[in-house]
């Protein structure tokens, strides 16, 4: 390949790139916000206002404030645990923990129905404790963590493997206990794919729709999260409305990537 020829390819693949990301990212987000405000200034700010969609919006928060440190922790385990010891049914555990990008949400939906529901197997004992976890939000927190588990764990299993447990030992026979070794050799391995594998899984969680459909009810201002509000909205012909809904979680999801920034910098400033 000559020079002509290699920065002619240079150039096609950078416009590829910037034409793409402006097609799939770029243009939508623009029509997200250009269609919440058709009303102007003042009919966004009072969409904003709207009891339920602020409710939603605390509630979705809220489902990936638990959902996402659980699913952190449990990653995190998981993937200790596969990489580092050998145990029967470990192919098993991976095969679980891949299902959910296997299986439909809105069938997962159904299946957490069929399990907590008035006539699901646990409906008994729910009801003896008076727990009620579908058309709640114990029931959000339940689908969006079924959807979400593979996130962190997926990150972790692979890098984890590549950089085997030589350091860990060295680290127990001179001394350390393990949490020592934890803090000082393990998570610093480890921090890159644990932060990718956080945002991954709190995107995920902010925006599932499927399963968390099937579970809520759209019961309004009680079990609607963002998703949810923005479909019955754009039902009820109020696009504005719903493209103002839609536009919380894009501003979530800039928070989430400025989270990430201010990680990493911290991170490579250690």
């Amino acid at each position: 390949m000559n020079i002509k020829t290699f920065s002619f390819t240079k150039w096609l693949l950078i416009f590829i790139v910037y034409f793409f990301t402006a097609i799939i990212l770029i243009l939508p987000i623009v029509t997200v916000f250009q269609e919440a405000l058709a009303n102007g200034v003042d009919g966004y700010l009072n969409a904003l206002k709207d009891e339920d969609t602020i409710s939603a919006f605390l509630l979705t928060i809220k489902v990936s404030a638990i959902a996402v440190p659980a699913n952190t922790l449990f990653g995190f385990l998981a993937a200790f645990t596969v990489t580092r010891f050998n145990f029967p049914g470990k192919n098993t555990i991976l095969t679980i923990i891949d299902s959910p990008f296997a299986v439909s949400p809105v069938i997962s939906g159904l299946i957490f129905l069929l399990i907590f529901g008035k006539q699901g197997w646990m409906s008994d004992t729910l009801e003896q404790f008076d727990i009620q976890i579908v058309f709640n939000t114990p029931g959000l927190v339940i689908a969006t963590m079924f959807i979400t588990l593979p996130f962190v764990a997926r990150e972790l299993i692979p890098l984890m493997q590549s950089q085997g447990k030589e350091e860990e030992e060295a680290s127990l026979l001179l001394g350390a206990n393990f949490f020592q070794t934890l803090k000082r050799v393990i998570l610093p391995n480890v921090k890159w794919g644990l932060l990718y594998g956080i945002i991954l899984c709190n995107a995920r969680a902010m925006g599932e729709f499927g399963a968390v459909s099937v579970l809520s009810g759209h019961i309004r201002g009680k079990t609607n999260t963002l998703p949810l509000q923005i479909e019955m909205l754009y039902n009820e012909y109020n696009s504005v409305g719903a493209f103002t809904a839609a536009s919380l979680l894009v501003f979530l999801s800039f928070l989430t990537l400025f989270l990430k920034l201010l990680m990493e910098k911290n991170i490579q400033k250690k």
